[in-house]
């Protein structure tokens, strides 16, 4: 390991310049670290950028990588030496303009047709959330995708999942059916008795409305349970 007192990329030997790599021989050769240096673009005095960036990717014990990041705020990630407020932030952005494309690019033309069509679209999106995150799926008479939208963030009880609130957004989405989505933290997606009991109150409201809850899915980590596939409802 080379050791360099506070130099920028530019300054860094020629093996050690993600640029340079990246315009030599393109993005898909550079590593996870080498991409991530790129965003922070300096290291510290004793660390060059790209070891800078793999302890970040290092500081999850359970060796996620660049995955792990995801789910790290911006504390989590000043608890690195040399990752100060604004190098956290530039990562934040990243990692949210990753989520966005991602999710855009699962929309094109989506035909849901299934439970794992639709944890297909949002199980990366809202598997490694610390969070329960409700949201709502539209869907035209052809069941592909209009549009989505969260709802809640936090427990999701029948207190806060208001059948008038949820039967608005589908309005104003132009929705024929809705799907119903929110994650376990836990990572076990089993669903519990209120689960089912708000999932089942939906239905009855949408059936007075003419909006059709077609399925209302649990997403855990890697791994989902639809009450509709399991006959709930």
């Amino acid at each position: 390991m080379h050791e360099y007192n506070h130099l920028t990329m530019k300054e860094l030997p020629n093996n050690d310049k993600p640029y340079e790599k990246l315009a030599k021989y393109g993005e898909v050769v550079l590593s996870d670290a080498e991409l991530l240096a790129i965003i922070l673009k300096t290291g510290t005095k004793n660390r060059t950028v790209v070891e800078l960036a793999q302890n970040l990717l290092l500081m999850d014990k359970n060796d996620l990588g660049i995955v792990s990041l995801y789910n790290k705020s911006l504390t989590d990630l000043q608890k690195i030496k040399g990752i100060g407020f604004v190098k956290s932030v530039q990562i934040r952005a990243v990692m949210e303009i990753s989520k966005r494309i991602s999710r855009s690019k699962a929309l094109e033309k989506v035909k849901i047709n299934s439970p794992s069509s639709i944890a297909g679209v949002y199980m990366e999106e809202m598997r490694y959330l610390t969070k329960e995150y409700f949201k709502l799926v539209f869907l035209d008479t052809k069941n592909q995708i209009i549009n989505d939208k969260t709802i809640t963030i936090g427990s999701v009880n029948a207190s806060i999942v208001n059948p008038r609130d949820v039967f608005i957004e589908a309005l104003k989405n132009n929705a024929v059916n809705i799907i119903m989505l929110h994650n376990h933290p836990s990572g076990d997606p089993y669903p519990s008795n209120e689960d089912i009991q708000i999932t089942k109150r939906i239905k009855e409201c949408g059936q007075l409305i003419g909006i059709a809850l077609i399925d209302h899915l649990i997403i855990g980590n890697g791994k989902y349970f639809s009450l509709k596939e399991k006959g709930v409802i």
